[in-house]
């Protein structure tokens, strides 16, 4: 039995708790939880480390909530939803009839990989509706973008607020529609100088040794691999799926390499391509799913050019004006 706001409710109950001060945090927060516990109902939480801290000196000790490692949970977009589902699977399992929890994304994540992330808060609307899940995504809206702000608004059905409110979002859209809408990446810096390999038609093989080529120690051996994986499947998706022809280019920087590879089509149909694994049927599902586990940063857009994958192994995180980004976690804590 559901309890709570989401009592009566079938599915997953989704909702943004958009704060501006650390009062304004506990004072949605801490109810949630312990009205959990109270209930019987597992109750977690995956807060970043000065979030999780601030909450948990709030609770009384042996709450009975559990702390996950946010950075852990939030890594990637796809893994984060493998690492849920599996988890609500277990929880379910032993017929719990609700399941709470609060979560928060990094900081880093406003940036320029924000694209995969509003991606994943609209995804996870299906992703999650098979489980009685209850859950808040918090957002420090002293550090928070107006940009990713509106993303919020669209990819969240309510707002849970700190006078204990849960009010709908005007501005939420249906995941399907969502997630349909085009969505260029920021570029990347990279991406203004020539490339550094430019291929068309290649084999999975040759796109293999482009990236083993260009990788010069460049990247760690596992994000090497990872690479590799990730461009001989988007190639293997361009040349099977796609319309000819397909176009590879490749741009390496110092702390990272990019990968684009294009082709003429419109490119899936299957509008949680990348985030879940399977869904119509629809061509190249599996391998924008690979993609998404094996790369820091993952985005695909159609454009005059067609439908291109775009693949960053390496640190995803730049300014525009190409500047490393920098931590904003600092500006929280005043």
């Amino acid at each position: 039995m559901r309890t709570g706001a989401a009592a009566g409710h079938r599915g997953y109950y989704h909702e943004a708790a958009c704060y501006g001060s650390d009062a304004e945090l506990l004072a949605v927060t801490v109810p949630f939880l312990l009205d959990g516990v109270a209930a019987g109902e597992p109750t977690l939480v995956a807060l970043g480390p000065r979030s999780a801290d601030l909450v948990r000196s709030a609770l009384p000790a042996d709450s009975g909530v559990q702390f996950l490692s946010g950075g852990d949970m939030y890594a990637r977009p796809t893994s984060a939803i493998r690492s849920y589902r599996s988890l609500l699977a277990d929880l379910v399992a032993q017929g719990v009839g609700q399941i709470r929890i609060i979560g928060e994304l990094a900081p880093a994540a406003f940036g320029v990989t924000w694209d995969w992330w509003a991606r994943y808060e609209s995804a996870i609307n299906h992703a999650y509706d098979d489980f009685p899940l209850w859950s808040m995504c918090a957002y420090d809206t002293r550090i928070t973008p107006p940009h990713v702000q509106a993303d919020i608004a669209r990819t969240h059905p309510r707002y849970a607020t700190a006078e204990g409110r849960h009010v709908p979002s005007p501005d939420y859209v249906h995941p399907a529609d969502y997630l349909s809408e085009n969505r260029p990446p920021v570029p990347d810096p990279l991406q203004l100088t020539p490339p550094m390999v430019e291929l068309t038609d290649p084999t999975a093989s040759e796109a293999r040794r482009a990236v083993y080529a260009a990788d010069q120690g460049r990247l760690s051996a596992g994000e090497t691999e990872d690479l590799v994986v990730a461009v001989s499947e988007a190639v293997t998706n361009g040349l099977r799926h796609g319309r000819p022809s397909v176009r590879l280019r490749l741009w390496a920087g110092e702390d990272r390499i990019v990968v684009t590879v294009t082709d003429r089509g419109s490119g899936p149909a299957y509008p949680f391509a990348g985030l879940l694994p399977t869904g119509d049927g629809a061509a190249g599902g599996l391998g924008l799913w690979i993609t998404h586990q094996s790369c820091n940063h993952v985005v695909h857009y159609r454009d005059a050019d067609g439908f291109t994958v775009r693949l960053t192994a390496g640190n995803p995180h730049f300014r525009s004006d190409g500047v490393a980004a920098v931590d904003v976690t600092a500006a929280a804590a005043g």
